[in-house]
């Protein structure tokens, strides 16, 4: 498992494979005025945040929330438009937040681990995140039971850092691209978990290296914390331009499931081939909405 101390290195590597080009990190505002860029002060800190409410909100029952978070050096706004699940926010009637991630060495991160020891950033993302929600739910009629984290490459480990650290506000987490860190934390209720995945990732190898974990080492980690089946249910689908493989290990604790999507040769992106015709974001959505915090709904 990946130390703390080596988030320093982890974030450096992100500068070769990163999210977003280098003159797209200035957080341009969308002309999209149903995406509403918004601030709010955490620490006396100005937090940035992109907010998508769907047409259908009317607040007269509460609705799910999505935090999307980006990649290493990402900007939320373009990271909206790449890994863009507004469609499904409108059908499915859920609100969507795209955070925006402070500068660590020049580059928007997250920090995916609690500050102290030598962590190289003291960024407080986890009390960001609380303090956003916190303004959310004052404002709309939200499921607090239904906050889902979503996160792309570094915005996959801080999704995986709210499901170890944050949990009594996170009620499913999904990963695309992305690692867990080894600042595992006392989740405080069975973590459903969906993990999505190339083989060939460069920048966060599929089988790990010195620095990160390898996909199957974060699946038995929670795998074995959700006393879920160990030997997975697997289907796949070669009907596009890549083989996707996914893998089920259910029936854990609370009904809750954990499940992999690995994609033969692919690498470190938010994928835009689709298993059996259900685009990435589908994928997502698809798993997360059948969870709340207490498990299967």
């Amino acid at each position: 498992m990946i130390k703390k101390e080596t988030f320093f290195l982890i974030v450096l590597v992100f500068l070769i494979g990163s999210c977003v080009n280098s003159e797209t990190k200035n957080y341009s505002k969308s002309d999209d005025s149903t995406s509403n860029f918004q601030t709010i002060i955490h620490e006396d800190v100005n937090r940035e945040y992109v907010l998508y409410v769907p047409d259908s909100y009317d607040g007269s029952f509460s609705v799910p929330v999505v935090l999307n978070f980006h990649g290493f050096s990402g900007d939320a706004y373009q990271y909206m438009n790449e890994a863009d699940m507004r469609i499904l926010s409108e059908s499915e009637n859920f609100i969507l937040i795209y955070p925006q991630g402070l500068y660590l060495d020049g580059e928007p991160h997250w920090n995916a681990c609690p500050n102290g020891g030598d962590n190289k950033s003291d960024v407080d993302d986890f009390g960001f995140i609380e303090t956003l929600i916190e303004e959310i739910s004052s404002n709309y009629n939200i499921d607090l039971e239904r906050i889902y984290a979503v996160g792309y490459s570094n915005g996959g480990m801080m999704a995986y850092g709210l499901a170890n650290h944050k949990s009594e506000l996170i009620a499913a987490v999904a990963s695309v691209s992305g690692a867990m860190l080894d600042c595992t934390g006392p989740t405080l209720h069975p973590m459903p978990v969906i993990h999505l995945h190339g083989t060939d990732d460069l920048d966060l190898p599929y089988n790990g290296n010195n620095y990160y974990n390898s996909v199957q080492n974060t699946l038995d980690y929670w795998i074995n914390f959700n006393n879920t089946n160990k030997e997975p249910i697997v289907n796949f689908d070669n009907s596009g331009d890549i083989t996707i493989e996914h893998y089920v290990y259910d029936k854990g604790n609370n009904s809750v499931s954990v499940e992999h999507y690995k994609y033969i040769g692919g690498y470190h992106i938010w994928f835009t081939s689709t298993f059996q015709e259900q685009n990435t974001s589908e994928l997502v959505w698809n798993f997360l909405s059948r969870y709340d915090i207490n498990g299967e709904r």
